[in-house]
């Protein structure tokens, strides 16, 4: 068959969800069939070539730079009047949000629909699927004109999601559904398409679809500070915060270090500063990391850490790359709902601790550093116990729906 994937990396050239669109492709070419990637990036850090697919790409600085100024209209940073004033310092900047907030047609999704249909003709596909979020690409994907089917692969939720607010809430994302052959959703989204939730009359056309995260290490194994406690990820308000883990490791003590790699630290200001006067230097805050890093990172920590995230319907696909490297996890669950916690219990490696007081979470987690620290197992068991979140699992899954569409049991 002949694919397109169309993959947004604009607002953060090392997310998760293209990575991870790449890879479900990779894994497409590797049985037999023809992939194009249309990447959408920021002009600045080129998408990485992928085996086995031909890539075209699109660059979208000016979007990439407003997105910036007004700091992807996340909630608790800089004052509106303050990122106003960075917008108009850069017109292209400027001429994107002129385009997207009083024109409602943006670069992204206007250039993006042309590329699809250019592509299209040329070549025409059996399937073009749109990977979200970002949902730009999927909104291109509705109504670009094709002789093939429509796939929307939602990684993270439209409307449910609480890292945001989406315009149009559920009403948009009914219509943007409806425009689709397919939809593919993690197992958390199901309950908003079973009876009575708000996408119920779209659930004949959904499948779940699991993240292909995970892969073996590659190269040599690197020396393992056991004593090292590494967490990569991005920080949000309201959804993963890093006050509780902070506090966990003052009053852990010892010589066990926290090293928080990735951004979202503007909103937390005062946490950092709080931590850094009482951690010293065994708090390491790098910043954002090209994935290469954070592998690297990961590999040669004694533990790696998960923050829970507060909306039960999203699942960090970077659970799965962290049982993967077969290290123990240590998991602040953010509450019985924590969507990570059906999946952490199946690891033997992982610790997760209730939200409570820091000096009792402490003395639960001494002993526990003490006895698993350092310690691995190999990739076949992670594959073993989580068999639907290998790139070949995935790809099946992903035909499988192509050719049965069955609805499915919600």
């Amino acid at each position: 068959m002949r694919f397109l994937f169309v993959l947004d990396s604009v607002e953060a050239p090392a997310a998760a969800n293209p990575r991870l669109g790449r890879r479900l492709a990779a894994a497409l070419a590797g049985a037999g069939h023809a992939v194009t990637l249309l990447e959408l990036w920021d002009g600045q850090t080129p998408p990485p070539a992928v085996p086995g697919c031909r890539t075209e790409a699109l660059a979208f600085a000016d979007e990439a730079a407003m997105e910036r100024a007004l700091e992807g209209g996340a909630a608790g940073h800089s004052p509106v009047p303050l990122r106003l004033a960075r917008l108009a310092l850069h017109p292209q900047a400027a001429g994107a949000a002129v385009r997207q907030f009083l024109l409602k047609a943006p670069r992204r999704v206007t250039d993006t629909r042309r590329a699809i249909q250019r592509l299209d003709a040329r070549t025409p596909f059996d399937a073009v699927c749109a990977v979200a979020a970002p949902y730009r690409a999927a909104f291109a994907l509705e109504s670009a004109r094709l002789r093939g089917k429509k796939l929307l692969w939602q990684m993270d939720p439209y409307a449910a999601n609480q890292s945001y607010r989406a315009p149009g809430g559920y009403d948009r994302e009914r219509r943007l559904l409806a425009a689709m052959d397919h939809v593919f959703i993690t197992d958390q989204a199901l309950p908003d398409f079973a009876p009575g939730g708000p996408l119920a009359p779209l659930a004949g056309r959904v499948s779940r679809l699991g993240f292909p995260s995970l892969v073996p290490p590659e190269g040599p194994a690197p020396a393992v500070d056991r004593q090292s406690c590494v967490f990569c990820g991005t920080l949000y308000p309201g959804l993963r915060e890093p006050g509780a883990l902070l506090a966990l490791f003052g009053a852990l003590g010892g010589g066990w270090t926290l090293t928080m790699a990735g951004g979202g630290w503007d909103a937390f200001a005062a946490d950092r500063a709080r931590a850094e006067a009482a951690l010293g230097d065994r708090l390491r805050l790098p910043g954002p990391v090209p994935p290469d890093r954070a592998r690297a990172l990961e590999r040669s920590a004694g533990v790696l850490v998960s923050i829970g995230n507060t909306a039960a319907n999203q699942l960090p696909s970077k659970l799965f790359e962290y049982v993967a490297a077969g290290k123990p996890v240590l998991h602040l669950a953010a509450g019985d709902r924590d969507a990570a916690l059906p999946y952490l219990r199946r690891w033997p490696l992982a610790l997760c601790l209730a939200p409570g007081d820091p000096q009792a979470q402490a003395a639960a987690l001494r002993p526990w550093l003490e006895a698993n620290a350092g310690r691995q197992l190999p990739f076949a068991e992670a594959a073993r116990l989580y068999p639907d979140f290998t790139p070949g699992a995935v790809a099946a899954r992903f035909l499988q729906a192509l050719a049965d569409p069955a609805p499915e049991t919600l």
